[in-house]
Protein backbone atom coordinates (compact mmCIF):
# COMPACT_ATOMS: atom_id res chain seq x y z
CA UNK A 1 0.00 0.00 0.00
CA UNK A 2 1.25 3.35 -0.77
CA UNK A 3 1.79 5.68 1.89
CA UNK A 4 1.05 9.29 2.16
CA UNK A 5 1.14 12.50 4.44
CA UNK A 6 -2.42 11.94 6.31
CA UNK A 7 -1.31 8.02 7.10
CA UNK A 8 -1.12 8.31 10.81
CA UNK A 9 1.75 5.77 11.00
CA UNK A 10 3.74 8.09 9.35
CA UNK A 11 3.36 11.07 12.23
CA UNK A 12 2.95 8.62 14.96
CA UNK A 13 5.54 8.06 18.04
CA UNK A 14 4.53 5.42 20.40
CA UNK A 15 5.45 4.59 23.59
CA UNK A 16 4.03 1.64 25.62
CA UNK A 17 4.78 1.33 29.32
CA UNK A 18 3.47 -1.15 31.49
CA UNK A 19 2.95 0.63 35.30
CA UNK A 20 2.89 -1.62 38.17
CA UNK A 21 0.19 0.33 40.05
CA UNK A 22 -3.51 0.04 39.69
CA UNK A 23 -5.20 2.01 37.32
CA UNK A 24 -6.94 4.84 39.68
CA UNK A 25 -3.29 5.93 40.13
CA UNK A 26 -2.06 5.82 36.84
CA UNK A 27 -5.01 7.92 35.84
CA UNK A 28 -4.81 10.50 39.29
CA UNK A 29 -1.15 11.06 38.69
CA UNK A 30 -2.24 12.06 34.43
CA UNK A 31 -5.18 13.81 35.71
CA UNK A 32 -4.99 15.63 38.99
CA UNK A 33 -3.00 18.97 39.49
CA UNK A 34 -1.32 18.50 42.66
CA UNK A 35 0.02 15.15 40.91
CA UNK A 36 1.37 16.17 37.85
CA UNK A 37 4.02 18.41 38.86
CA UNK A 38 5.60 15.71 40.68
CA UNK A 39 6.77 13.72 37.85
CA UNK A 40 5.71 15.50 34.55
CA UNK A 41 8.89 16.27 32.23
CA UNK A 42 12.17 14.47 31.77
CA UNK A 43 14.60 13.91 35.19
CA UNK A 44 15.82 17.36 36.41
CA UNK A 45 13.37 19.02 35.18
CA UNK A 46 10.58 21.39 37.36
CA UNK A 47 7.20 21.42 36.68
CA UNK A 48 4.93 24.27 37.63
CA UNK A 49 0.79 23.58 36.91
CA UNK A 50 -0.33 27.01 35.59
CA UNK A 51 -3.71 26.15 34.31
CA UNK A 52 -5.10 22.80 34.60
CA UNK A 53 -8.84 22.73 33.62
CA UNK A 54 -9.49 18.79 32.89
CA UNK A 55 -12.37 18.82 30.86
CA UNK A 56 -13.29 18.42 27.17
CA UNK A 57 -12.45 22.00 25.79
CA UNK A 58 -10.81 22.71 28.53
CA UNK A 59 -7.00 24.18 29.02
CA UNK A 60 -3.80 22.93 30.26
CA UNK A 61 -1.11 24.96 31.12
CA UNK A 62 2.60 24.20 32.69
CA UNK A 63 5.91 25.90 33.12
CA UNK A 64 9.30 23.23 33.08
CA UNK A 65 12.72 24.74 34.49
CA UNK A 66 15.48 23.16 33.34
CA UNK A 67 18.38 23.74 35.80
CA UNK A 68 20.56 25.93 34.33
CA UNK A 69 17.24 28.24 34.79
CA UNK A 70 16.05 28.20 30.91
CA UNK A 71 11.77 27.66 30.98
CA UNK A 72 9.35 25.79 28.76
CA UNK A 73 5.91 26.25 28.18
CA UNK A 74 4.19 23.23 27.77
CA UNK A 75 -0.33 23.94 27.04
CA UNK A 76 -2.78 22.20 25.02
CA UNK A 77 -6.79 21.84 24.89
CA UNK A 78 -7.94 18.58 25.64
CA UNK A 79 -10.75 17.15 23.09
CA UNK A 80 -11.28 14.13 24.70
CA UNK A 81 -11.68 13.04 27.97
CA UNK A 82 -12.68 8.61 28.67
CA UNK A 83 -12.36 8.55 32.17
CA UNK A 84 -10.39 5.73 32.97
CA UNK A 85 -9.46 5.08 28.80
CA UNK A 86 -8.06 8.02 27.26
CA UNK A 87 -7.05 11.70 27.63
CA UNK A 88 -6.48 13.74 24.23
CA UNK A 89 -5.23 17.04 23.49
CA UNK A 90 -3.51 19.07 21.32
CA UNK A 91 -0.01 20.11 22.65
CA UNK A 92 2.76 22.99 22.02
CA UNK A 93 5.85 22.24 23.92
CA UNK A 94 7.48 25.78 23.31
CA UNK A 95 9.72 26.40 21.85
CA UNK A 96 11.17 22.44 20.80
CA UNK A 97 7.48 20.94 19.71
CA UNK A 98 4.62 22.38 18.47
CA UNK A 99 1.18 21.86 16.72
CA UNK A 100 1.07 18.10 17.83
CA UNK A 101 -1.89 16.02 19.35
CA UNK A 102 -1.16 13.71 22.52
CA UNK A 103 -3.12 10.94 22.81
CA UNK A 104 -2.56 8.58 26.32
CA UNK A 105 -4.08 5.51 26.70
CA UNK A 106 -4.99 3.60 29.86
CA UNK A 107 -5.99 -0.20 30.43
CA UNK A 108 -6.43 -1.91 34.18
CA UNK A 109 -4.21 -5.12 34.23
CA UNK A 110 -5.08 -6.87 37.25
CA UNK A 111 -3.92 -4.40 39.67
CA UNK A 112 -1.12 -3.04 37.54
CA UNK A 113 -1.81 -0.70 34.01
CA UNK A 114 -0.90 -1.28 30.38
CA UNK A 115 -0.08 2.48 29.41
CA UNK A 116 0.34 3.44 25.68
CA UNK A 117 1.38 7.09 24.51
CA UNK A 118 1.07 8.59 21.38
CA UNK A 119 2.04 11.97 19.69
CA UNK A 120 0.48 12.51 16.10
CA UNK A 121 2.49 15.27 14.45
CA UNK A 122 1.32 17.02 11.30
CA UNK A 123 3.39 15.77 8.71
CA UNK A 124 5.75 12.86 8.65
CA UNK A 125 9.27 14.81 8.08
CA UNK A 126 8.18 16.72 11.49
CA UNK A 127 7.83 13.74 13.36
CA UNK A 128 11.00 12.22 11.76
CA UNK A 129 12.75 15.28 12.74
CA UNK A 130 11.19 15.03 16.67
CA UNK A 131 12.27 11.63 16.94
CA UNK A 132 15.90 12.29 15.75
CA UNK A 133 15.70 15.73 18.70
CA UNK A 134 15.49 12.86 21.27
CA UNK A 135 11.69 12.12 21.85
CA UNK A 136 11.81 8.90 22.90
CA UNK A 137 14.50 9.61 25.63
CA UNK A 138 12.87 12.59 26.74
CA UNK A 139 9.43 10.91 27.70
CA UNK A 140 11.30 7.56 28.24
CA UNK A 141 12.87 9.76 30.87
CA UNK A 142 9.34 11.33 31.93
CA UNK A 143 7.94 8.26 32.12
CA UNK A 144 10.63 6.27 34.61
CA UNK A 145 9.96 9.60 36.77
CA UNK A 146 5.85 8.53 36.39
CA UNK A 147 6.77 4.98 37.44
CA UNK A 148 8.70 6.22 40.16
CA UNK A 149 6.27 8.77 41.05
CA UNK A 150 3.53 5.62 41.25
CA UNK A 151 6.15 3.32 43.36
CA UNK A 152 5.64 5.35 46.15
CA UNK A 153 2.44 6.86 46.01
Amino acid sequence: MMSNTNDLSNRTLTIERTFNAPIQLVWDAWTQAGKISLWWGPKGMQTKVIQHDFKVGGTWKYTMEMPNGNEFITEGVYSEIAELAKITSSADFKPMTEGVEIQAQFEAKGDKTNFIFKVVHPTAEYCQQQEKMGFYKGWGSTFDRLNEYLQVE
